[in-house]
């Protein structure tokens, strides 16, 4: 249930922040500004400056109050206030502070989202769970540029927006009827627990829900979900009334140990692993964002196209990482994330390429889409990774990881565009320039070889070079 939440909360943020890519181009165009793809760009900076400004302190408040629930419904009210506030914005600037405001809202879905789904799914499969829950980032690609160019040829520039209202209604449901793993445990219920793993006696459940392993008794509810050999000799101790009905006033698991931001950073610091990870996040974003605004204009002027059709391109993209996030998931949780990292960004680096070929659009097509394919192969073993650093540092909890992984998301998504409008609308080859700094140093050479030798518990390049011995995921 809280993974359809969640994927259905990044749908409707995808939509919201999508649904403006096919429209703005034209809207601003038919405003009267001129560098079209610029402005697009700082638009897009707009809400990324709002997403990396508000992640470091939802996410140190998300691990304080352990309350992730009402942190998604603040997100939502948010969102539903900035899309009505760029509906009616009359200039520029106020589109601008709108954007930023959506930013806001979509740390919360991406910060406190996940950080809730992996403190609900078993440490095994947090893979495949977030696999599917980023399935929403495909299927909102899909709807929104779709729906907005549609809408905005049909009826206009506000009807896109009331779309995007209109869907924050259904998402709405979805975040008011979650249940949280603290509130589950109160009815002797531990929704992260693996089913095959846990041995249940009924003449051995108390009125307070502990939980025994081997002779220490300890209590688990915190966001830092427990290893999956923890579990393998765990057994519930809860009586049959227990398991019925909810006890006010039982024994809830302690909180966690809360850190200020600098024990976070400093923790952080001092893990290669840690670092490696927000390092190769940040050039994902960094790379893959810089082609968002100039994409419609590039297919405007070489192909003549409009933005339905445009819109109608994007659902290709979209349906190619539908298909390919929850595979992914899945080979990560079977292989792990060294493999499912290192190739996922050598086989996407060679589109890159091919998309700079501008003599038929039936091959710029399909390579966008392949593009896309690969590109999305990136996304649920690094969230993956984030997962498993937690898991490995007392103190830090999902919030604080996936802070950090917003945080640098954030950063690279709000360079990107504006890297990528300048380079577009100033150099003669503006998009041979962006596609080849998109290939260039820092994804080709670097994140490679950072991600071969850091990234997994056993990363590739060590594991070749020292195959007798597991190697130390902090080093």
């Amino acid at each position: 249930m809280i993974t359809f939440v969640i994927g259905l909360g990044i749908t409707v943020d995808l939509i919201a922040y999508s649904i403006v890519i096919p429209v703005m181009p034209f809207q601003l165009e038919r405003l009267g500004y001129s560098d079209v793809s610029s402005h697009t760009g700082w638009l897009l900076f707009s809400f990324s400056a709002g997403l990396v400004l508000s992640t470091v302190p939802i996410a140190l408040l998300s691990e304080r109050y352990n309350d992730r629930k009402y942190f998604l419904i603040i997100g939502l009210l948010i969102l539903t206030g900035s899309q009505i506030m760029l509906m009616e914005a009359p200039n520029y600037p106020v589109m601008c502070i709108a954007r930023v405001l959506e930013g806001v809202s979509s740390s919360m879905v991406w910060v406190v989202g996940r950080a809730l789904l992996c403190d609900a799914a078993p440490p095994s499969t947090i893979s495949l769970h977030i696999g599917f829950a980023m399935s929403g980032v495909s299927v909102g690609q899909v709807i929104g540029p779709a729906v907005g160019g549609a809408l905005y040829d049909r009826f206009g520039y506000r009807r896109p927006f009331i779309f995007s209202i209109a869907a924050t209604v259904l998402d709405l449901i979805g975040r008011l009827i979650i249940i949280e793993r603290k509130d589950a445990m109160r009815w002797g219920i531990d929704p992260a627990a693996l089913k095959e793993d846990i041995t249940i006696s009924p003449l051995s459940v108390n009125s307070i829900g502990v939980i025994e392993v081997g002779d220490a008794q300890t209590e688990k509810g915190d966001a830092n979900v427990p290893a999956k050999e923890d579990f393998i000799q765990c057994r519930t101790v809860a009586s049959p009334v227990a398991l019925s009905s909810p006890d006010p006033e039982a024994t809830l698991p302690p909180q966690n140990i809360h850190l200020t931001l600098v024990d976070v950073i400093v923790l952080f610091g001092k893990s290669l692993r840690t670092l490696v990870a927000c390092f190769l996040v940040f050039v994902d974003s960094l790379t893959y964002s810089s082609e968002e605004p100039s994409i419609p204009v590039h297919l405007q002027n070489v192909w003549g196209l409009d933005s339905t059709t445009v819109g109608l391109i994007f659902i290709g993209t979209a349906v190619a990482a539908f298909i390919c996030s929850p595979l992914s998931g899945y080979l990560t949780g079977k292989y792990g994330t060294e493999w499912t990292t290192v190739f996922g960004i050598l086989l996407v680096i060679p589109w890159w390429v091919v998309i700079i070929i501008q003599t038929r659009l039936a091959l710029f097509v399909p390579a966008l889409v392949i593009q896309a394919f690969f590109h999305s192969s990136i996304t649920s073993p690094l969230s993956t990774e984030f997962a498993a650093v937690s898991r490995q540092m007392d103190g830090v909890g999902y919030g604080h990881v996936y802070g950090a992984y917003n945080l640098f998301f954030g950063i690279g998504n709000a360079l990107g565009p504006i890297i990528g409008g300048q380079l577009y609308d100033h150099l003669a080859r503006g998009w041979m320039a962006l596609c080849l700094f998109s290939t260039g140093i820092l994804r080709l050479v670097v994140s490679v070889v950072l991600a071969g030798l850091f990234t997994g518990d056993v990363p590739l390049l060590r594991r070749f070079k020292y195959s007798s011995a597991p190697v130390s995921s902090n080093s």
